[in-house]
């Protein structure tokens, strides 16, 4: 079943749609018969929605299409990806990468590309829609995930490890963490590790159409090892530039790997 969540998205196509049927009725019938009552050297004033409508809807159909299309904003809000983001980074999401879906109902109308192993990716939460989370893509449809020991492996491959010193978490939780460079696939990213929290080993096959997503703060993410798997419709897209980091100013412009 194909659900709406009236977000920002969809009201922005409403305001589009509003806007828009405004600008034509005005550019094609309003506006023809307004001018044609007009005295010689007369001004033609529409009213004020009207004036409105026409003034705008260019700009809230340019904001539309480039969100929907092109990139999208996002807001960090938890340390779950940690290090590769903190709270705090804004961050672009390439909405393209995936295919092109439409802003209300989230169905694709256009194949362009699929989810790689590693990659950062936002998406629809599934137990609630409404929210959007981001993780990294570990397992694609049909993978086999072990993880065993805080080592994880893909189809029987183990992802290669290589320690890269501690890192001292703030926030809420501080604490001394180990962290360690991981292989995914053809991107190496750097994760973190509790040596005080026990290994939660498990083994999980992914079904078809869906994605197993896990944090880069390993045993400080809430992900497909609580939830479940994310079905390809909940894709928003991949997650690739910083544009703005506060209070960590010297992110500003780094690229997500």
């Amino acid at each position: 079943m194909t659900e709406v969540h009236f977000d920002f998205a969809t009201l922005l196509t409403l305001l589009t749609l509003v806007t828009g049927a405004v600008w034509a009725l005005d550019k094609w019938w309003l506006g023809p018969r307004r001018r044609a009552t007009l005295l010689p050297g007369g001004v033609d004033k529409p009213n004020a929605v009207v004036d409105f409508c026409r003034s705008f809807f260019p700009v809230i159909l340019l904001v539309l299409l480039l969100r929907s299309f092109l990139a999208e904003p996002f807001r960090i809000p938890s340390g779950s990806m940690r290090p590769t983001l903190l709270e705090g980074d804004f961050i672009l999401v390439n909405k393209y990468t995936y295919g092109l879906r439409d802003p209300v109902f989230n169905l694709r109308f256009l194949q362009v590309g699929q989810p790689r192993r590693g990659d950062v990716v936002v998406f629809r939460y599934p137990l609630d829609p409404t929210k959007d989370f981001i993780k990294r893509v570990i397992g694609l449809p049909g993978d086999r995930i072990v993880y065993r020991d805080k080592q994880l492996s893909v189809n029987g491959e183990p992802m290669p490890q290589a320690a890269d010193g501690v890192y001292t978490a703030g926030g809420p939780a501080p604490g001394v963490l180990y962290r360690l460079e991981e292989e995914i696939g053809p991107v190496q990213h750097r994760i973190l590790v509790n040596p005080a929290r026990p290994a939660e080993d498990f083994q999980f096959d992914v079904p078809e159409g869906h994605y197993f997503m896990m944090g880069d703060n390993r045993d400080g993410s809430d992900d497909s090892r609580r939830w479940g798997t994310v079905p390809e419709r909940n894709l928003v897209g991949r997650a690739f530039f910083i544009w703005m980091s506060w209070p960590h100013l010297s992110r500003i412009g780094d690229r997500i790997q």
